[in-house]
């Protein structure tokens, strides 16, 4: 486990922006920036930056580098899957991909009850919801039980800033947001990926418990995965050593806790509404750290934190420079 101590020399050392005149086409995500360059490939950074409650709340060291890498762990293990959108990774903030149409429809798996958004199951089941995304859920499910099998919960693809909303197998081809073709190996791939991420998370003592995938159409109308595949991010992990005897005393399962900076923002203001205060070092790097614990835990592999400081962005500069347009 990396020691805050470690990590407090690059507190300052952050990604907040990477706008780079030199490479085209730039478009500001909510944690990635992105240049598409004019022969089809596209350039995505991921920042170091923290979003929540519809808001950029800070930005953490290396989280940035944390996503990069373990996606990049993901899409290697999984390509004989579902071939994806990588090219090369020049830095490792940095993934050089092909140009995709993303599809308008979000893919995802879950096999628990559980859930906080608006979109989750635990949280409409709550409500009284037993007809979910074309699926039937029978009386008396309890918070964070399994499911009898992985079920696909698509939603819409709120581009925009919009809000996603519940679709079906039977909306997304009426509404021809793909054909019954598309919907089929979409769903089919999405299965796959997760039954792999689920038995490669057991050897790591984790459980897969949902995650999203984004998927998209190359030139040639094939379909391949993008964005990034279970990462701390994009999906939901619990440890296996804890989930049965926590399950049973009606305890939340164990998990990584990134939630540092949420739980600390909310206690002192309300996000939606009010000023955030000024995040303390300490919370910051709290944070960062259980980004790294996560990374590595997933990945199996040692988070190595660089002896001296070198700013993020002109290391970026550095290795980006051969896409720089003349």
């Amino acid at each position: 486990m990396v020691d805050t101590a470690l990590l407090a020399p690059h507190l300052t050392n952050v990604l907040k922006d990477a706008a780079i005149p030199e490479l085209p086409n730039h478009y500001r995500g909510k944690v990635r920036e992105n240049y598409d360059l004019p022969d089809g490939r596209r350039i995505l950074i991921t920042t170091d930056r923290l979003s929540a409650f519809d808001r950029i709340l800070t930005a953490l060291p290396f989280k940035g580098q944390v996503l990069t890498q373990t996606a990049r762990f993901w899409f290697e293990a999984t390509k004989d899957i579902c071939a994806n959108h990588v090219l090369e990774y020049p830095d490792p903030n940095v993934v050089v991909a092909k140009r995709l149409t993303i599809m308008p429809v979000e893919v995802v798996v879950r096999d628990y009850m559980a859930g906080t958004t608006g979109t989750s199951i635990w949280s409409m089941y709550k409500k009284g919801r037993r007809d979910m995304y074309g699926h039937q859920f029978p009386e008396g499910l309890r918070e964070n039980q399994r499911l009898p099998a992985p079920i696909i919960t698509p939603t819409t693809k709120a581009f925009d800033a919009g809000h996603d909303e519940e679709l079906t197998a039977a909306a997304i081809v009426e509404q021809k947001l793909l054909t019954p073709a598309q919907w089929e190996e979409v769903s089919e791939k999405a299965l796959a990926l997760f039954a792999r991420g689920q038995a490669m998370a057991a050897e790591r003592g984790l459980i897969l418990v949902d995650t999203k995938y984004e998927f998209g159409f190359d030139a040639d109308g094939n379909i391949l995965l993008a964005d990034e595949i279970h990462t701390p991010d994009s999906s939901r992990y619990w440890f296996a050593g804890s989930y049965r005897e926590r399950f049973e005393a009606g305890e939340r399962p164990e998990s990584f806790d990134k939630d540092f900076v949420r739980s600390w923002v909310t206690a002192r203001c309300d996000p939606y509404k009010d000023e955030v205060p000024e995040i303390p070092a300490e919370v910051v790097l709290q944070a960062a750290r259980v980004y790294i614990e996560a990374g590595e835990t997933i990945t199996g592999r040692p988070f190595e934190v660089p002896a001296e400081a070198v700013p993020v962005l002109d290391r970026i500069r550095k290795n980006l420079a051969p896409y720089f347009t003349k």
